[in-house]
């Protein structure tokens, strides 16, 4: 079974997460309530095993909590895929949430990129006391430590709570096919991922 986990202390966070990408059960307490919604639609809708616990500078904002859980996260898929040895490796979505609607492309080929083309409100805004700005911070700091390639393009705005549930959700459902067997070759014509 392909798991992994990782305890990451820092001056501002202390994480403990771990990883499970064939299912197992969910937990997820961050201090940020809508980082936690949003990892927890991450961990349903890819049919992963997630288990978070962070302690933050929360008293500060939820940036750092944001991005170290991004780090943390990232770090771990990059262990428990190993060598990526017969993953599909690509994948696609696009999901609607009410009046919203995401576009999101992946890559698990071990050059990190994030293109996020949402702009409006999720550059500038607030979902409850969580700055909407965060969701691109986490998928940058996830996107850099699992070496994946993540397009993000929001197809339809609207409410921000909706935009970003979108987004997750298709980064869920990539995933989900992205880490899929399929084969036993490692698939890069150069032979390592």
């Amino acid at each position: 079974m392909r798991t992994a986990k990782i305890e990451r202390n820092t001056k501002e966070t202390q994480i403990t997460l771990s990883l499970a990408l064939e299912g197992g059960d969910i937990s997820v307490g961050t201090g940020a309530g809508f980082l936690d919604h949003m990892l927890e639609l991450l961990a349903v809708h890819s049919g992963f095993g997630l288990q978070i616990k962070c302690k933050g500078d929360t008293e500060v904002d939820f940036h750092h909590t944001t991005e170290d859980v991004g780090i943390a996260l990232g770090l771990v898929l990059k262990e428990a895929l190993g060598d990526k040895r017969g993953i599909a490796r690509f994948a696609d979505k696009v999901v609607p949430m009410d009046e919203t609607a995401a576009l999101v492309a992946l890559d698990i080929g071990g050059r990190p990129f994030l293109n996020f083309d949402c702009g409006g409100e999720l550059s500038r805004g607030k979902i409850g006391s969580f700055d909407a700005e965060l969701v691109e911070e986490f998928l940058r700091a996830f996107a850099n430590n699992a070496g994946l390639n993540i397009y993000v393009k929001l197809l339809s705005a609207g409410n921000m709570h909706h935009e970003a549930e979108a987004i997750f959700k298709a980064l869920a459902q990539c995933l989900r096919m992205a880490v899929a067997v399929v084969s036993d070759k490692i698939p890069s014509s150069k032979g390592v991922l």
